[in-house]
């Protein structure tokens, strides 16, 4: 007689029975609940599944949802986890009520065994449990296990100490970032966007909040922000009572692309954003003048407020904070504010500490290396240590626009990324000053040593690059312009990413470029040839033309094929074809990354642990 099947579906696993020095991944399987076990498939096109993992559900001793604020890299948000012996499988669900419907099953069907009577509430990472901190993996449970019920009971948190709670006697009023559905009875729900009293914060992950009806209850506080005053006055970019025409006046007289000030419009109660650029206009020349947005109202009953398009936000604030980042329809974006009764306040630092000051009499140009976007590269002596030099010409940028490159160089650092070693702005042309690597661009790396790679070696390139973008990513940047000519390869065969011109510090993971700007169409995602809107998603669409560069051993992608009728053949569904060194599960990586719909594609927190999962086997 066969196991009655009570429920099966896809789940996400984590997997950490590798040996130690292995990454966490992340696998698609197909779970199947029955009367016996607990099982796992993985699902191939075409072919049969093919049997991953069992579990008996005699050896299951606790089944529970973990409570965690660390970010989950796949695609299923909802974790849950089932110990068995003394090993720990961690699920995730595509939804809570998913994940409410296994626990229960589950629950069901071990509450005959001897279990648990605690368990760890967080995950186990990093050689540590997040929850207690200890360092032993098979530590007795740090919370009470309770068998019965959909989870734990989570007791209230303590009575905060008064000094710990506010530094203001006012209220803290908070805004859901996102909804949020109760997990256990001491929880309230969260409905995105709307507003909530803030009664304890003095837990790490949890606070206490109170609803517009009086209700009071937990919350996870990476869920909530508190809330901007909508009062302009306070703010250096506000000009209370100033013309139209004074703006003008004050915004030619600074003459930097994307200075600005926000002004009372005539009409009572409005205002108006008045921006300074020299962008191409329609008849394609440039010449300097000055745009003037009025901010606008939605119509909706929660008066929201948005410029050029409809990115909506609560506070006008929120609104400036959010285009000083990002264009998304403007002529440019907000760079720095002017004022008339302050000095211009830059946006991005001074460049004034030694420690990034390249004094031009230690440095020595040595050969050319070639030209980047915006002029020739040199190498270089910097200290008697080798150094690739970026020289900037005159008409390439402004000295803002090479401070504000140079400040995106100088927040990121990563083994996997060139590193930038200082700035040079004492002489005409400005310098950026970078590490130097021996072996030059990878696409020239690649095509200069054909037929000499190994399958580890050219996996390895791809594992390399997805580090310094899981960075980027992590970090809230975008790089625009990934592809094998933009990463160098180190003398010992390390490729990092380099060529950060185009990087753009973004706040919502996308950037909506301002006209004029250029993308390399055979790179690009669809998004970008059609909106000109870049994110991580498009760069990851990008990262998979980078990964079939490396497994053709640089070839040009879409070769003898002009732009317009690359175009043309993704929009009819074409891809480029799997090379003849890829492996099939290396091309399954490519033509996820070149999904049709941004949101489909992976992350790269996901393609790094795929691809370090297939470097350990």
């Amino acid at each position: 007689m066969y196991p009655r099947v009570i429920l099966k579906g896809t789940l996400f696993k984590k997997s950490q029975q590798k040996r130690r020095t292995s990454p966490c991944n992340y696998k698609e399987r197909f779970f199947v609940l029955n009367t016996q076990d607990l099982s796992y498939s993985e699902r191939r096109p075409g072919k049969k599944p093919v049997l991953k993992g069992c579990i008996e559900l005699s050896r299951i001793k606790c089944v529970e949802i973990v409570r965690s604020d660390v970010p989950i890299p796949c695609e299923f948000k909802y974790p849950f986890q089932v110990v068995y012996e003394n090993y720990y499988l961690y699920m995730f669900a595509p939804d809570n009520d998913n994940r409410l419907k296994w626990v229960r099953a589950l629950k069901e069907e071990t509450k005959c065994n001897k279990l648990s009577l605690t368990y760890h509430p967080d995950f186990w990472g990093d050689g540590r449990w997040r929850c207690c901190h200890q360092t032993e993996k098979l530590a007795l449970g740090c919370s009470e296990y309770f068998p019965s019920g959909t989870a734990s009971k989570k007791p209230l948190p303590p009575t905060p100490d008064p000094q710990r709670r506010f530094s203001s006697s006012q209220e803290m009023i908070v805004v859901a970032l996102k909804n949020f559905t109760p997990q256990e009875e001491s929880d309230i729900p969260l409905h995105k966007d709307e507003e909530y009293v803030v009664i304890d914060s003095s837990q790490l992950n949890w606070w206490t909040v109170r609803d517009k009806d009086g209700n009071v209850g937990n919350v996870p506080c990476i869920y909530i922000t508190e809330k901007l005053t909508n009062s302009i006055e306070k703010y250096e970019w506000y000009n209370k009572d100033i013309t139209r025409a004074e703006a003008e006046e004050l915004l030619m007289k600074e003459n930097k692309e994307g200075a600005f000030m926000v002004r009372d419009s005539r009409q009572a109660g409005v205002y108006t954003v008045s921006v300074f650029t020299k962008a191409p206009g329609s008849n394609g020349e440039k010449y300097p003048r000055v745009k003037h947005y009025k901010i606008r109202e939605s119509e909706s009953e929660d008066r929201q407020y948005y410029l050029a398009q409809k990115y909506l936000f609560s506070t006008i604030p929120e609104l400036i904070h959010y285009h000083q980042h990002n264009a998304a329809g403007l002529i440019t974006r907000l760079r720095h504010c002017v004022s008339r009764d302050r000095a211009s306040s830059p946006r991005i630092v001074e460049i004034t500490s030694e420690k990034w000051e390249v004094d031009p009499e230690d440095l020595i140009l040595g050969d050319e290396l070639g030209s980047g976007n915006f002029g020739l590269v040199w190498k270089g002596l910097w200290c008697d240590k080798k150094v690739a030099v970026k020289t900037v010409r005159e008409d390439a940028m402004t000295e803002e626009e090479f401070k504000e490159e140079a400040q995106v160089m100088m927040k990121l650092s990563h083994p996997k990324l060139v590193q930038l070693y200082g700035v040079c702005m004492q002489r005409s042309p400005l310098y950026l000053v970078f590490e130097f690597l021996e072996n030059g661009c990878l696409t020239d790396f690649l095509r200069s040593r054909r037929s000499s790679f190994s399958q580890e070696a050219l996996l390895g390139m791809c594992l390399d690059v997805s580090e310094a973008m899981a960075y980027l990513e992590s970090s809230n940047f975008i790089h625009r312009d990934l592809a094998a000519r933009n990463c160098l390869v180190s003398e010992t065969l390390v490729v990092k990413v380099s060529d950060f011109g185009m990087t753009r510090f973004v706040l919502d993971d996308q950037y909506t470029s301002s006209e004029g700007t250029k993308f390399s169409v055979k790179w690009s995602a669809p998004e970008v040839v059609k909106y000109k809107k870049f994110s991580s998603k498009s760069d990851v669409w990008s990262f998979g033309v980078l990964m079939w560069e490396v497994y053709s051993e640089g070839r040009m992608p879409y070769e003898c094929r002009s732009n317009m009728e690359v175009v043309d053949s993704l929009i009819a569904g074409q891809r480029l074809l799997q090379p003849r060194l890829c492996p099939e599960t290396v091309y399954q990586l490519m033509q996820w990354c070149w999904k049709e719909k941004a949101e489909d594609r992976p992350s790269f927190a996901l393609l790094l642990h795929e691809l370090a999962s297939l470097a350990d086997c």
